[in-house]
């Protein structure tokens, strides 16, 4: 069984929390996390070992001011860049829900050749973006809870339509966080379409 070890890494001098598993040599799975959850939100839910006994390594970090790491003023591209940086991790599978689709959206954009895949679950920052969509890779998962009252599930249709080769999962009667209502599936998903990645990576 693979360790989840716990560790900090410091990015320009403010302290990152991450957990990582795994051989960072292949593409791991990079969590990042919404406004009220944090790297252990991962853990607890089961989505990181499930990620470790589908053969993936795996990465899940705090932003500064949640979980374990401390408010500063780094931004989140330097706090990912960052941490990458630290690891010797050259490229990813971004799962980002909610805020962290924002983040997420807008890191892809600015970082083509790091994005291996991207799994966007209601994020949000979607009209924000709305010029530069079709610029995400192909390589996308879109999640949303039918019942998403925080970011439309248009906001997803939209997503699918502006990305070619991109794929949308609608959660039946799930709310906004819909991957914590129905994990099962979440995990199914989720692992289906990193192995599709891996298979053309």
């Amino acid at each position: 069984m693979q360790p989840i070890k716990n560790e900090t890494i410091a990015v320009n001098d403010s302290p990152i929390n991450i957990l990582m598993a795994g051989d960072h040599s292949q593409t791991p799975l990079l969590f990042l996390h919404g406004k009220a959850f944090q790297a252990e939100t991962w853990l607890q839910l089961g989505t990181i070992q499930a990620a470790i006994d589908a053969g993936f390594p795996i990465l899940a970090l705090d932003f500064p001011g949640f979980g374990k790491s401390p408010e500063s003023d780094t931004t989140p591209e330097t706090v990912i860049n960052g941490v990458l940086e630290a690891t010797g991790i050259k490229s990813i599978i971004m799962v980002a829900p909610s805020m962290s689709g924002k983040i997420a959206i807008e890191y892809a954009l600015a970082n083509p050749h790091k994005i291996a895949g991207l799994v966007l679950i209601g994020a949000v920052g979607v009209q924000e973006n709305r010029e530069n969509l079709c610029k995400l890779p192909s390589q996308t998962l879109l999640i949303w809870g039918e019942n998403d009252q925080i970011s439309a599930p248009a906001n997803g249709a939209l997503l699918n339509r502006e990305i070619p080769g991109s794929e949308l999962v609608i959660f039946k009667n799930a709310p906004h966080p819909c991957y914590l209502e129905q994990p099962e599936f979440w995990h199914d998903t989720l692992l289906n379409f990193a192995q599709k990645v891996a298979k053309q990576n």
